[in-house]
C-alpha cells in the first residue's frame, strides 16, 4: 500500500498541524508500506508567515514538523518519502529543488526515510 499526501499540512489559521496530526493516525491505522508527503510543509504563503507572526524561526518550525512526521510514522514502520515544494518557507527556492537537509535524523530512522528532490523519480517495488 502506498499512500500519498500533499501539504501544506496545516489549517491557514494557525501553525499547529491539526491536518498532519489527522494524516499521521491514518498512517498509524492503515500502516502502509510507503508514504509519500509533498510540501509545504511550513507553507511560504500562509498568512501567519507572510506577517512574521510565528514565534519560532521558519528552520525550527519546520524541524519540528519533519520531527513530528518521524516519530508519528515509525511505530507503522512506513517507509517514508519527503518531497519538497517551492513554496516550503525553510528551503531552497530553486528548480529543480534539492533535497531537505536534515542532519539530525535519528539513526533509527535513517533506513526507512528518503529525502528527496524536486523533480525525482521514485522506484517503489
Amino acid at each position: 500500500m502506498v499512500l500519498l499526501a500533499c501539504g501544506p499540512f496545516t489549517p491557514s489559521d494557525g501553525v499547529a498541524f491539526e491536518p498532519l496530526s489527522d494524516l499521521l493516525e491514518v498512517v498509524a491505522r492503515d500502516r502502509p508500506d510507503v508514504c509519500v508527503l509533498f510540501g509545504p510543509f511550513l507553507d511560504a504563503k500562509h498568512e501567519q508567515v507572510e506577517s512574521c507572526q510565528l514565534l519560532s524561526s521558519f528552520s525550527d518550525v519546520f524541524r519540528l514538523c519533519l520531527r513530528t512526521i518521524i516519530e508519528g510514522t515509525r511505530s507503522a514502520g512506513s517507509q517514508l518519502v519527503l518531497v519538497p515544494s517551492l513554496r516550503d518557507v525553510s528551503h531552497d527556492f530553486v528548480y529543480p529543488q534539492p533535497p531537505f537537509p536534515f542532519p539530525d535524523l535519528p539513526k533509527e530512522d535513517r533506513a526507512r526515510v528518503l529525502l528527496v528532490p524536486e523533480p525525482c523519480t521514485l522506484d517503489i517495488d
